[in-house]
């Protein structure tokens, strides 16, 4: 009864993480990590985020904006390809605090940023190499640990773009990427069929989740919300190194 409770929870967190803050999904990734053997557990959650990705991409399905997407993707392909390698070979819980220490590295850059450069718009995430970068550690840490929302959102955060704009391109760009990781862990041969109903049986708690989301977002300011996704990596990455 209490895991079927958590994993209720989870689920509501997947929804509302999806359509407002993205990096609160890695306490959903810890609850069903707690619940089931950790690299089952990857991808028993990657039915879930799909479903949140899809209730996401329906409240949002005008506001991303492509040629961010179009500047991640190609670096994605050879992330995944390396978390695929390094969970071959790597214990599951010096994984997850290794990428928690990177986030919690990334959070504090990312204020040490904003506070050198004001109100200021940087244009540092239009370089190529930082897309490349970012791309490949979205690719290699959604593999790993389904821990890139907050990758993608220290990034969309220095692309200064609009809450609205923020989270539709967030969910666009999930919802292609977890769709590509299937067959990777079709592969590994951690996937099964068990995972699809799991998650058809939490999609109305998903939907739930994702409503709040969208209201909390409709309801914020734009300010409100750039620090709520910077707590959001922080809680991430610290969950992570628990």
């Amino acid at each position: 009864m209490l895991a079927a409770a958590l994993m209720g929870l989870a689920a509501l967190v997947i929804g509302y993480s999806k359509t407002a803050l993205g990096g609160l999904a890695v306490v959903a990734v810890a609850i069903f990590a707690s619940l089931l053997p950790a690299r089952q557990s990857t991808a028993a959650i990657l039915a879930v985020l799909i479903v949140g990705d899809l209730v996401a991409v329906w409240h949002y399905r005008h506001d991303a904006d492509w040629a961010i997407v179009r500047r991640l993707l190609p670096a994605v392909l050879p992330g995944l390809v390396l978390g695929s390698l390094f969970l071959r070979v790597v214990d599951d819980t010096t994984l997850r605090r290794s990428i928690g220490g990177i986030l919690l590295v990334l959070v504090l850059l990312q204020l040490w940023v904003k506070w050198r450069a004001g109100e200021a718009d940087s244009t540092l995430h239009e370089r190529r190499g930082v897309a490349w970068a970012a791309g490949t550690g979205v690719g290699f840490a959604t593999m790993t640990a389904n821990a890139a929302g907050a990758v993608t959102t220290l990034y969309l955060s220095a692309s200064g773009i609009d809450k609205r704009r923020f989270v539709g391109t967030n969910a666009w760009f999930f919802l292609i990427v977890n769709l590509v990781k299937v067959p990777f862990s079709v592969g590994l041969g951690l996937m099964h069929w068990a995972d699809a109903g799991r998650a058809a049986l939490l999609a109305p708690l998903v939907l739930l989740g994702g409503l709040a989301g969208y209201a909390t977002v409709r309801r914020i300011s734009q300010r409100t919300f750039d620090v709520s996704v910077l707590l959001a990596s922080a809680l991430a990455a610290l969950a992570l190194l628990a």
